[in-house]
C-alpha cells in the first residue's frame, strides 16, 4: 500500500502539522493502530533529519509477512517549531495527547477499518518523543494499550520525568511497555535515569520480557540511523 499524506492538521493551541499514513498489504481487519511522533522521520529521507529515515514502512511490513507483528496502520504525526513543549508534561503536551485522542482517532475509525479496542492503539517516540509517548500512555492509560520510548530523554530538566513516572506509573496486566538506550552522544547519560525507570516497574509488578522490555545497545548513538537499525525489536515487541 502507498504512503499516504493525510493532509495538514489544525488544532486549538497547536501549531499545524503534517500527517502520513501507511497501511499495510494484509488488510486483516480491524487494524491495529500504531501513532508515532517525528513523522517526518519514518517513511521518506528527503524529509527527515540529516536525510536518514526509519524505514518504518518496509521493516513493519516484513514483520508482518513472517507473522512477527499484526497488521497495524502507522500515523506519523510531523512535529512543529513547538517540538519541545509539545513532547512534554504541560499544557502544549496535554493539547498534543488531545489532538491524538480527540480528533485523529475519531477520524481513523471513520475512514479505516481500524480497532475500536483502546488495547490495540499503540504510542511510539525517540528521544523527547519517548517522553511523550511515555506521558501519553499514564495520563490516558484507557486509551491506548502500549508505548515503545527508544533513546528516551530523561535528562530533561534534570530528570524531572523520572520522578513524575514514579508517582504515576500505571498499574500491570493491561499494557505493554518498551525502552532502549544506547551508549553514545546524547543517549551516553541515559543508563541511571533508565535504571530508576526500570526499578519503578519493577516495583510496580511489571515482568521484563514479558509486559516490559529495556535493551541497551553498546555502540548506538541518538540518531535516526541507530532507531532505524532496531525498531524492528519495538515494532515486535508491541504488535506481535
Amino acid at each position: 500500500m502507498p504512503i499516504i499524506d493525510w493532509g495538514w492538521w489544525e488544532s486549538p493551541q497547536l501549531p499545524p502539522r503534517p500527517v502520513t499514513l501507511w497501511v499495510p498489504e494484509q488488510l486483516s481487519y480491524p487494524l491495529c493502530v500504531l501513532y508515532a511522533h517525528d513523522g517526518q522521520n519514518l517513511f521518506r529521507p528527503e524529509t527527515s533529519f540529516a536525510g536518514v529515515d526509519w524505514n518504518l514502512h518496509n521493516t513493519l511490513q516484513d514483520l508482518i509477512h513472517k507473522g512477527q507483528a499484526r497488521p497495524t496502520l502507522v500515523v506519523g504525526i510531523g512535529n512543529s517549531p513547538e517540538r519541545m513543549q509539545e513532547y512534554a508534561p504541560g499544557p502544549k503536551g496535554n493539547a498534543y495527547l488531545r489532538f491524538l485522542s480527540e480528533q485523529l482517532r475519531p477520524r481513523l475509525q471513520e475512514d479505516f477499518p481500524v480497532s475500536l479496542d483502546p488495547s490495540d492503539h499503540f504510542l511510539m517516540g525517540s528521544s523527547m518523543g519517548g517522553i511523550i509517548s511515555a506521558y501519553m500512555l499514564c495520563k490516558q492509560p484507557e486509551q491506548f494499550g502500549g508505548a515503545a520510548c527508544l533513546s528516551t530523554h530523561w535528562p530533561w530538566q534534570n530528570g524531572e520525568m523520572v520522578q513524575w513516572m514514579r508517582r504515576n506509573m500505571i498499574p500491570p496486566g493491561h499494557h505493554r511497555w518498551y525502552f532502549d538506550w544506547g551508549t553514545e552522544t546524547a543517549d551516553a547519560p541515559y543508563r541511571p535515569y533508565q535504571e530508576e525507570v526500570d526499578e519503578v516497574l519493577r516495583q510496580r509488578g511489571y515482568r521484563r520480557g514479558k509486559d516490559w522490555e529495556t535493551l541497551s545497545f553498546p555502540g548506538h548513538d541518538h540518531s535516526e540511523g541507530s532507531w532505524r537499525s532496531r525498531v524492528h525489536l519495538p515494532l515486535r515487541f508491541l504488535l506481535f
